[in-house]
């Protein structure tokens, strides 16, 4: 069940990883003054002596990405995480399998939870299909899914989850104010396979976009040679050229180690570009001149999930759903004029009030999960 409330009758291994868990959020605080304060070296050295499974006096987080682990985008936010974490404080570097595909995910799972770590983040559903077996067959392990969309939900489980539609509702806003100061009318959406949630995620931008101009239009464009390829940036980039020559001016790169090539292609042609997934985006220093980020950050999310950990919010066997909303997820602007920036708050605003619009939104979702 989701859950946006406190769960009761935790188990006594709940508790106690509460406990590790609270050591790992010291590591927010660098960052955030609403973390927890940090414990004492005495502390620390006492919940590792009682907690550590393994003997090995740390706490190693281990994390599976389907994706490259240092694709500067989706899969890398959460592995970023794992080892600011770690770092900071004094634990094992985190243990990172990533290009993990669905066929092979069982024996990579497998494989990282047998080498002595306490927890274990997974960075996306499609490679949580072993967790069914694997969280019980190796229960003193916390097991962590950042599962998008959702995954069914397990007693040694906890996951997170968001809505792609209302994020992309505000993404396809922001992407159609720039339009609208552009003076232009064509986008493209550069994804991998026509998957159900990047089916969602299309059509609930192409809505966000038509409703800042109806005649604005935006293309859909698999770049992936097979499922779940969002590295292919051969692909990426010639699709980009040829959507540049067809007149657009605004390119949504939905890709993972393809991002970078895109955007630096965009920045060399001059057309506006948005990323998927990081919450950094605007603050990098990488050559691209990224227009603006649409947010579902590994990385912050995981952040946010143990802190509802620590407070008892979330247990194994739950799940939390993250609403829409600027400070988690959703679209971000660099640098945007104030005009565009009113339209994106108002897009924010809009999902947290208006029946119609989430019902359509709804609708969007139905439709892209339905197998239609």
């Amino acid at each position: 069940m989701t859950i946006d409330k406190p769960n009761v009758g935790k188990p006594l291994h709940q508790a106690t990883l509460l406990l590790v868990l609270t050591l790992l959020a010291v590591g927010c605080a660098s960052n955030d003054s609403s973390n927890p304060s940090t414990s004492s070296n005495t502390e620390t050295s006492e919940i590792v002596q009682t907690f550590d499974s393994n003997n090995d006096n740390t706490i190693t987080i281990g994390v599976a990405a389907a994706g490259p682990r240092d694709d500067n985008g989706y899969y890398q936010s959460l592995v970023k995480f794992a080892e600011e974490f770690s770092a900071d404080n004094g634990f094992a570097p985190p243990i990172v399998a990533d290009n993990i595909d669905a066929a092979g995910a069982a024996q990579a799972l497998a494989d990282l939870a047998q080498q002595g770590v306490d927890i274990i983040m997974v960075g996306a559903s499609e490679i949580a299909e072993p967790l069914t077996d694997l969280t019980e067959q190796y229960p003193n392990i916390f097991w962590y899914c950042n599962c998008g969309a959702g995954f069914a939900e397990l007693p040694g489980l906890a996951q997170a989850t968001d809505w792609g539609s209302p994020i992309h509702y505000t993404a396809g806003v922001a992407m159609g104010a720039i339009l609208q100061e552009q003076g232009g009318n064509k986008a493209v959406f550069l994804g991998c396979c026509d998957i159900n949630f990047e089916r969602e995620a299309f059509a609930a931008t192409v809505y966000g976009l038509r409703s800042v101009d109806p005649s604005f239009t935006m293309q859909y464009v698999s770049t992936g040679d097979f499922p779940f390829d969002f590295d292919n940036s051969a692909n990426a980039t010639a699709a980009l050229n040829n959507a540049i020559a067809d007149g657009v001016t605004l390119a949504y790169a939905y890709l993972s180690d393809a991002l970078e090539p895109v955007g630096e292609l965009a920045t060399a042609e001059k057309i506006a570009v948005f990323a998927a997934g990081p919450a950094d985006l605007c603050e990098r220093n990488d050559g691209i001149d990224w227009t603006g980020s649409v947010v579902f950050d590994g990385g912050v999310y995981a952040r946010q999930v143990l802190r509802l950990i620590i407070a008892g919010d979330l247990a194994e066997g739950a799940t939390f759903q993250f609403p829409t909303e600027p400070s988690v997820n959703g679209a971000l602007l660099c640098d945007g004029s104030t005009q565009a920036q009113k339209l994106v708050d108002q897009a924010f605003a809009a999902i947290t009030s208006d029946a119609a619009l989430l019902d359509d939104l709804g609708a969007i979702t139905g439709e892209a999960y339905s197998g239609g």
